[in-house]
């Protein structure tokens, strides 16, 4: 379900360095943040959920795996001190487990939910040996894929700066906005952290090479971009988007 700008539950808590309040912290610059971009030990947490009621993340079962440190299991919000200690332990520095139902997202601009093309995760994962679609797909962790479309389909959901891609989700009605903007976190093994050799160089080469012809113009001023970041119209907020939905581009709209 979308809420407000983004799916529901979607970032709803946040790490973040001991005595370092939400309103203080940058999650665009690191700044009081721990998460994977700022500390490669996060990628060696496996976590998996279980959300209740509508996903909002209120009494969420989270249980967390580090190889070599063992399991443990917590309920949130009600443990969410004893998530930060056990975390603490493991990155070896105090840390605080914060929680926003609206989600703490990095793109004020385009808080919506991030999309790309099944195709795109496989064209971009045969760039690299010993990376498949599902892995690059942890890689770039987008919030929706869409099937049945070309490779950098997504692209097409991005026109000019005074303009917004209007597409149609099922019965949701979502805009896109720009290309993502990638950071450090898709050269690391989503499980070790571990670097994969020049992937940021190979990567660029290789975008700049198969940058379709509806790529957005110049909205790409660099080649380590991919995904495209949304916003949702306040009527979409509560829609429910299903597995398997439709998706329709509708046209460009105004950003006023």
């Amino acid at each position: 379900m979308i809420a407000n700008d983004a799916l529901a539950g979607d970032r709803a808590y946040a790490v973040f360095e001991a005595g370092v309040s939400p309103g203080e912290a940058s999650v665009a610059g690191g700044g009081g943040y721990v998460n994977g971009k700022s500390d490669w030990q996060v990628h060696t947490v496996s976590a998996d959920y279980e959300l209740a009621g509508d996903g909002d993340a209120t009494s969420t079962r989270v249980n967390v795996d580090v190889p070599g440190v063992g399991a443990a299991g917590f309920s949130l919000p009600d443990e969410s001190d004893a998530l930060a200690d056990w975390l603490g332990d493991m990155l070896g520095y105090a840390v605080d487990v914060h929680r926003d139902p609206a989600g703490f997202q990095d793109r004020s601009r385009a808080s919506g939910s991030t999309i790309i093309s099944e195709a795109t995760l496989e064209e971009v994962a045969s760039w690299y040996d010993g990376i498949d679609s599902d892995e690059m797909c942890q890689r770039l962790r987008p919030n929706i894929v869409v099937d049945g479309v070309d490779a950098f389909w997504e692209d097409r959901l991005i026109a000019e700066p005074d303009s917004h891609v209007e597409f149609q989700l099922g019965e949701a009605f979502i805009r896109g906005v720009n290309s993502c903007r990638r950071c450090v976190v898709p050269s690391r093994d989503p499980d070790t952290g571990a670097e994969y050799p020049e992937f940021r160089t190979r990567f660029i080469n290789q975008r700049k090479a198969t940058l379709p012809e509806w790529n957005g113009g110049d909205r790409f001023d660099g080649f380590f971009q991919l995904m495209t970041n949304t916003i949702v119209p306040d009527s979409t907020a509560g829609t429910v988007i299903e597995l398997g939905a439709k998706v329709e581009i509708r046209g460009t709209v105004a950003t006023n």
